[in-house]
């Protein structure tokens, strides 16, 4: 095959962990654009790299960090992109750096980004700020090249439902409930998806806790691993107490080879979809599934001109449990397949979950992956939100025959079913799933639910109280009747 110079290529890949002194994100950054430059066997790469675009920051603020980075690094840079806020991120960064490659708008692009959150929580609980590079009002902002995520539907914020570690444990009790698993079985069951999560973690040299754990050492709550939201622990939270960082580098296939890059090093992403789920929780059609996700998945294999089955490695967002299930459930992947694990990192608890640019560190992986059995394909999911936008890479160490394609596939997904949503209710209704917050000293504070009106309605509402969280902590009350209100609290009937 003769290929169009102006193909796109991932060439180069860097990662790194911090444990010892705090650094920037910049820097790490910087560090891991260095790495990226060994990786693809070119020192003079970063010299032409000419756009950098930055995965949104919350470890620190910075106007423009893709110019600090390009001037650490030494390059020219012509352009200089952010984002907003979201993990899907990373993939959405490369989706629309492979399409400005191919049309010419850029040649060298590097994609990254950073956090150092484990360095700056410990600095905050001493009371002290670090001494970081600081941009003043005459460094002009960034191009914001991916906008936030939207999180915070009134039905949500009105009730106190404004976290992951709150709202994906309605996701988890919504797929037991289907599986038909008692709530012991439910936990053994993601105990043991994150168990061999954990054993790819193990052997990931890039990942934060490179330890296997047994499903029992995860899904048990103990003074280590406290009961945050049921039914997870901490060990089935992602882990955003890390300081990691991770550069991806891509260019033209005219590039590489006038730098002589190895053709061994070369990754091409095949094709990128996009689309997202409604914004509000309550409006999904279903809260164990994901028509965004089925959607988006099935069309980027089409446009790679595969199925689910040519697919030989896969890493599937892996915040909590619920969204791989989700994940692998719609896109028509084992959740136990020995063969095809659904991670090549370990995912956000043990590979490490640096807020936005987790995808950016599988992505890597994954183009570790693929060149290391040159022919296969390779499927990267990236998600954001409460499993509402979504991204999706396919990446092989052949080019695609038809050229990179990308596709948002938002118009078919707006077609799919969705539920009628209440902003606020009073009367009686069915609890379709639930979820009880407990303390850092280990008593339960606060309980969510998703309720069923006898319309088919779906509400969101809370309890503070003791009786009530004790029936949500003590069994199923899966169907039973809830009294709710009109400013969304909720009650049992008194046995």
């Amino acid at each position: 095959m003769t290929l169009d110079p102006r193909t796109p290529i991932l060439v180069g890949t860097g990662q790194v962990d911090e444990r010892g002194r705090g650094v920037e994100p910049v820097d790490l950054m910087v560090r891991a654009a260095r790495e990226a430059a060994a990786d693809a066997g070119s020192a003079r790469l970063l010299e032409l790299v000419d756009s950098v675009r930055v995965v949104g920051l919350l470890s620190w603020r910075y106007r423009d960090p893709g110019a600090l980075v390009g001037e650490r690094i030494g390059a020219t840079v012509r352009h200089t992109g952010y984002s907003g806020n979201g993990g899907s991120t990373p993939q959405v960064l490369v989706n629309g750096a492979a399409e400005d490659i191919a049309a010419g708008r850029a040649d060298v692009v590097l994609i990254g980004g950073a956090e150092s959150w484990r360095t700056r929580m410990k600095l905050r609980a001493q009371k002290q700020r670090p001494e970081w590079s600081v941009q003043d009002e005459s460094v002009p902002a960034a191009e914001i090249m991916v906008t936030d995520v939207p999180m915070a539907d009134e039905s949500e914020r009105r009730i106190g439902l404004d976290r992951p570690s709150y709202v994906y444990p309605l996701f988890e009790q919504a797929l037991r409930v289907s599986a038909g698993r008692s709530l012991e079985e439910h936990r053994e069951f993601i105990g043991g998806l994150w168990s061999r999560f954990s054993k790819i973690a193990a052997t990931n040299p890039n990942a934060w806790v490179q330890r296997e754990y047994t499903a029992a050492e995860i899904a048990t709550p103990s003074p280590e691993n406290r009961m945050i939201s049921t039914p997870y622990t901490k060990l089935l939270n992602s882990n955003n107490m890390v300081d990691q960082g991770a550069v991806l580098l891509m260019c033209s296939v005219e590039t590489a080879a006038r730098l002589g890059i190895p053709r061994e090093n070369w990754v091409f992403p095949q094709s990128g979809t996009e689309s997202h789920d409604t914004y509000a929780i309550a409006e999904r059609g279903a809260l164990d599934g994901s028509p965004a996700i089925r959607i988006a998945g099935a069309r980027a294999l089409e446009l790679a001109g595969i199925g689910p089955d040519d697919v030989a490695h896969v890493d599937v967002y892996s915040c909590f449990p619920s969204a791989v299930q989700v994940a692998a459930n719609e896109l028509g992947l084992a959740l136990d397949d020995p063969g095809r694990p659904l991670t090549v990192t370990g995912g956000l608890t043990f590979g490490g979950g640096p807020w936005n640019n987790y995808v950016s560190h599988s992505i890597a992986t994954m183009a570790k992956r693929v060149r290391e059995s040159p022919g296969s394909y390779g499927l990267v999911t990236a998600n954001s939100g409460y499993l509402t936008k979504h991204a999706m890479g396919v990446y092989r160490t052949e080019p695609p025959a038809g050229g990179f394609r990308r596709l948002d596939v938002q118009a078919e997904v707006a077609g799919q079913p969705t539920t009628a949503a209440l902003m606020s209710y009073a009367g009686t209704a069915s609890a379709e799933s639930w979820t009880v917050v407990y303390g850092r000293d280990g008593s339960p504070e606060r309980g969510f639910l998703a309720a069923r009106t006898a319309a088919g309605e779906r509400t969101l509402a809370a309890t503070t109280d003791a009786e009530d969280l004790a029936r949500l902590t003590e069994g199923d009350v899966a169907g039973q009747h809830v009294s709710i209100t009109e400013d969304g609290q909720f009650h049992f009937a008194r046995r």
